[in-house]
């Protein structure tokens, strides 16, 4: 048995019916040259027949004195973890969104591994799809995502590739310690960290000073509790919508140039006026700019050692109806951000994200103080694969993240790369943003807007 680390077991915490704590990701593959009209009910007897998982999808919830731990589940069933199913006509991406829209609702069962893949057939255009769902406790989002490439080929012609379940990754975990030594040293090091946290409690105090005094100057910067009242920070129940879509990366490539700033820029942009389009739409605008969260590297250099990640708080300028001011407010939100952490040390940048986390932890898990809030959503982008990538011959031709909607922040935005393809995957509470699904055509309205402010034809 291997015992949960206190984060993990955070998400086990969290879950409740409205707020399922699972990841998961859709990948759209067309069949390969040739196939057969059986080819996907033949791709599911081949899945099925891998019915040995390998770590961590062999393990299950048991506990013990209150305590979380992993153990092998001796009666594994695949058929409760693998699904074959086939959408409904006329099977257009508007059925595919609404099938996974319904599964990502579910909570996964606790009495076996925390996992399921549903293989998707009768999509229009020859094409199928994959969706996985995996608990946050078993494996983040991006770890996810990771483990689903690699089972993934370069080479159309390769075969008998074996699905996410049965990929052995041969990477060592991390054991906990299982003798005294071994937890005397890991106590001593936990000491070490602690007093480095607490020597960074005077220059922290310095910083949230500096913050909060230059937040009352400047209207577009932004501080802790900055984040406005909206529909997008109310209850949610455990109904979801999902949305996603591809964009052309060199597009964006071609607006960021334009107006001289980065990609992960103009995606904020982009997030932002589809956020004031919608919340237009739905009579619920605030004058006051929404503020995402948004998980950013820092790193200032070529190095590739070490995690150089920090939480930012970024204006969206969703006050703003130009679109070039916008993104104006936006970069420089962000490069305030970056450059307040490129002062601090790795335990002041952790102390401070901690510090600007805390209200939403603090509501997640009380719900005590609703009206404390440092966000109004949470904005993710993954770099993801360079080059195309088949799966048993099959072309995969998107891959879209489905993310986690939590209480009081309904929506969540996560995005990744693909060769050239920016895409999209937008989770919502489907009753606290109704119809969000048009979030997706103000994302393409923005960066048409973008393009003409920059005089791009």
């Amino acid at each position: 048995m291997k015992a949960l680390s206190p984060v993990d077991q955070l998400f086990l915490w969290l879950e409740k019916r409205q707020q399922p704590m699972h990841v998961g990701g859709l990948q759209l593959f067309s069949f390969p040259e040739g196939a057969g009209p059986k080819y996907v009910s033949e791709l599911a007897q081949q899945m099925r027949d891998y019915c040995h998982p390998v770590a961590p999808f062999n393990q299950r919830l048991t506990r013990r004195l209150g305590q979380y731990y992993w153990t092998r589940d001796k009666q594994f069933d695949i058929d409760h973890h693998f699904r074959h199913e086939a959408l409904p006509k006329p099977g257009r991406i508007r059925e595919l969104l609404s099938l996974v829209s319904a599964e990502h609702s579910n909570l996964l069962d606790r009495e076996r591994p925390m996992w399921e893949a549903h293989l998707i057939e009768g999509i229009r255009g020859r094409q199928f799809a994959l969706y996985y769902k995996i608990h946050h406790s078993v494996m983040d989002g991006i770890s996810a995502m990771r483990i689903a490439s690699k089972t993934l080929s370069t080479d159309p012609s390769e075969r008998e590739m074996a699905p996410a379940w049965a990929f052995n990754t041969k990477k060592r975990s991390r054991s906990l310690p299982s003798n005294p030594v071994d937890m005397a040293s890991s106590m001593a090091r936990l000491t070490a960290s602690i007093s480095k946290q607490a020597a960074t409690v005077p220059g922290l105090a310095r910083e949230v000073y500096k913050v909060t005094q230059k937040a009352k100057k400047d209207e577009n910067y932004v501080s802790i509790f900055q984040a406005p009242d909206t529909i997008l920070n109310n209850t949610i129940t455990g109904s979801r919508r999902f949305a996603a879509q591809s964009f052309p990366l060199p597009r964006l490539k071609v607006i960021a140039k334009a107006y001289n700033c980065t990609i992960n820029t103009v995606v904020l942009s982009m997030c932002g006026h589809a956020l004031r389009e919608y919340l237009i739409s739905q009579h619920a605008l605030p004058d006051e700019p929404l503020i995402a969260m948004v998980p950013m590297s820092l790193r200032q250099d070529d190095s590739t050692g070490g995690n150089q990640i920090g939480m930012i708080l970024a204006n969206l300028g969703t006050h703003i109806c130009d679109p070039a001011n916008r993104l104006r407010v936006i970069h420089d939100s962000v490069e305030e951000a970056k450059s307040r952490f490129s002062q601090m040390s790795p335990e002041e940048i952790l102390n401070f994200t901690a510090l600007t986390m805390a209200p939403t932890g603090l509501n997640l898990l009380t719900g005590l103080a609703p009206k404390w809030r440092a966000f109004n959503v949470v904005i993710s982008n993954i770099p993801g694969p360079k080059e195309p990538l088949y799966w048993n011959g099959a072309q995969l031709q998107g891959v879209y993240p489905v993310s986690i909607a939590l209480d009081r922040i309904a929506l969540n935005i996560t995005l990744t790369s693909y060769v050239d393809q920016m895409e999209f995957g937008l989770i919502a509470c489907r009753r606290t943003l109704p119809s969000m699904q048009r979030l997706l055509d103000y994302l393409e309205q923005s960066i048409r807007e973008l393009e003409i402010g920059a005089g791009i034809k």
